[in-house]
């Protein structure tokens, strides 16, 4: 039996048990509560403990790799650029779609309110700073002190600064840093696979308190969550990514649909970019791009750019902001989709990753975690979507980087 499949079963179990409990007098089911709460937050907090070094040390190891092997040269700028660019359309984009089609879900507010922890309740009601002060505070004046208050934009930032001096290093410094960096990333994402095996587990634990305090309307906004997410991806892909791979590369719309396709087919059977990559490098070569791409870009975008984490980012915190009744301010949502750019470049490539890295951006936007498990659980068919736009991305990247002039295939 698959991991997905167990932690929908226990996604399963624990509503059915929740509802069973809702509204229940029982001294019984307040004591089953009261019994699985602590295990829920137990889960979610080795989620946190993992996200801090497991996000930091990629970063470090991608941009310090990418500085020292030349890619951020002309090319590598432009590439940077339009993905970056592609990140953030898609994530405005799901903001202004998705927070008014989830605002038409029906959630009792008291019951929402009830689900979150105190010190939540405090952070959501607190005042958010200016726009100036949000700069300021994106600039740690103790990097330490930023890690142990959870404050990921800054960390990012310094990751990413520290990945760009690694490139003026010597060989031998440089390399020795980027393999301890590499390192701690390759260990922390062994852990965060040992925490998934969990997953089961916690998630049961977060959904009968959920179904219980919530009843029907938990499930209800379930569904309407993966129906939304699927929904934008595949809107997303069709309007961003294909006309700009058929516009702005060397191909017609029939070579690139067939340029795409292997690749897309595996990923979305395989739930992973990286095991689409033989067949995605395969159409390159059969496409004509250079070896260049073909050998090192294409490996590259494969790895760190993440289109549909974008998306399903950014749907996630908005479906879990209405799950828990927190109103998010324009300040805030515009530092959701900052915090959506920068972290899915960091996204691990274990299934369920992009769910795992949402944790910053949740922390960013000062939402509450504990819903989080919920969409691990529901994650298989969004997963599969999302990963199919992971490919897509990068193939669109790899075709229109070596746009020069080539005559378009007919």
């Amino acid at each position: 039996m698959t991991l997905a499949l167990r932690v929908l079963i226990g996604l399963v179990a624990g509503f059915l048990l929740g509802l069973a409990m809702a509204g229940s007098p029982s001294g019984a089911a307040a004591a089953a509560i009261s019994i699985l709460a602590p295990v829920g937050t137990i889960f979610v907090n080795l989620i946190r403990m993992a996200v801090i070094p497991l996000v930091v040390s990629m970063v470090i190891a991608s941009v310090g790799s990418m500085a020292s092997s030349g890619v951020l040269g002309r090319t590598g700028v432009r590439a940077a650029l339009v993905a970056v660019g592609l990140l953030g359309t898609a994530a405005l984009a799901s903001v202004l779609i998705a927070q008014p089609t989830l605002a038409l879900i029906s959630i009792d507010r008291a019951a929402a309110l009830a689900l979150r922890s105190p010190e939540a309740v405090e952070s959501s009601n607190s005042s958010q700073p200016a726009l100036a002060q949000w700069f300021v505070d994106l600039v740690p004046p103790n990097v330490v002190k930023a890690a142990a208050d959870g404050a990921m934009l800054p960390l990012i930032l310094f990751a990413v600064l520290f990945g760009l001096a690694l490139g003026r290093l010597s060989d031998t410094k440089r390399g020795a840093v980027l393999r301890v960096a590499e390192g701690i990333a390759e260990a922390m994402q062994r852990i965060v696979v040992w925490i998934l095996g969990l997953a089961p587990i916690g998630v049961f634990a977060l959904a009968v308190p959920l179904a219980a305090r919530l009843g029907l309307s938990a499930a209800e906004a379930v569904i309407a969550y993966i129906a939304l997410v699927v929904t934008l991806t595949v809107v997303a892909v069709a309007v961003l990514l294909y006309p700009l791979g058929i516009l702005a590369g060397p191909m017609s719309a029939p070579v690139f649909i067939s340029y795409c396709a292997p690749s897309q087919a595996i990923a979305f059977a395989a739930r992973s970019s990286l095991a689409a990559l033989p067949a995605m490098v395969e159409s390159a070569e059969r496409a004509g791009l250079p070896p260049g791409t073909t050998r090192f870009a294409l490996p590259l975008a494969a790895s760190v750019f993440h289109f549909g984490a974008a998306v399903a980012q950014t749907v996630g915190v908005l479906f879990l902001a209405r799950l828990f009744g927190v109103m998010l301010t324009v300040p805030q949502l515009a530092t959701v989709i900052f915090a959506v750019v920068l972290v899915s470049f960091a996204v691990p490539g274990i299934p369920g990753g992009s769910i795992i890295a949402m944790v910053p951006v949740l922390a960013a936007a000062n939402l509450p975690i504990d819903g989080i498990s919920i969409l691990l659980a529901v994650d298989t068919i969004p997963d599969m979507f999302r990963t199919t736009a992971n490919t897509t991305g990068a193939m669109t990247l790899a075709a229109i980087l070596p746009a020069n002039g080539k005559t378009r295939k007919a």
